[in-house]
C-alpha cells in the first residue's frame, strides 16, 4: 500500500517565512531591548536565594529559604558590595544554614534575628555601614 502526500503550493513558502521569523525575531528583539533595566532600581544589589536544612513538624526534613538584597545608595559602597558579592554570599549561606540547622522543630523563623545577623555580617565585610539588608521572604518547606 502506497500513501500518496499532496503538498499545498503555500508549504514552502510557509516554511521560508517561519524559519526567517525564527532567525529575525530575537535579533530585533535584543536590538529594541538594548540593555536590561536591573531590578528595584539603581541602588540595589541582588543576592542569589539562600537555603538551609532543618527539620519540620513530624520529623521530616525541610528547607528554609531566605530571599534578599541590599541597598547602597553610596556608588562607591555599591561597587564594592558588588565586588564582594560572593564573600556576602558565602557569608550569608554560612549564618542561613546554621540558624536553619539549629531551629527547633516546628518553630517560626525570627526574622528580625536575621536580619541583624546578616546585617552585622555585611557591615564587616564592607568594612563600614551604608548597605542595609533589605529581606524579601523567609520560608520553611
Amino acid at each position: 500500500m502506497v500513501s500518496h502526500m499532496t503538498r499545498s503550493p503555500l508549504a514552502a513558502p510557509l516554511a521560508a517565512w517561519l524559519a526567517l521569523a525564527a532567525v529575525v525575531a530575537p535579533a530585533a528583539a535584543r536590538a529594541a531591548g538594548g540593555e536590561k533595566k536591573k531590578p528595584g532600581g539603581g541602588s540595589y544589589v541582588p543576592v542569589q536565594s539562600l537555603m538551609g536544612a532543618t527539620i519540620r513538624p513530624g520529623g521530616r526534613r525541610g528547607v528554609l529559604s531566605v530571599d534578599l538584597g541590599l541597598d547602597v545608595p553610596a556608588a562607591a559602597l555599591r561597587t564594592r558590595a558588588e565586588q564582594s558579592s560572593p564573600r556576602l554570599r558565602a557569608a550569608y549561606l554560612q549564618i542561613v544554614q546554621s540558624y536553619a540547622a539549629g531551629l527547633a522543630q516546628g518553630a517560626v523563623p525570627n526574622p528580625d534575628y536575621i536580619a541583624q545577623t546578616l546585617q552585622r555580617q555585611t557591615d564587616a565585610i564592607l568594612g563600614k555601614p551604608g548597605a542595609k539588608v533589605l529581606l524579601g521572604s523567609i520560608i520553611v518547606n
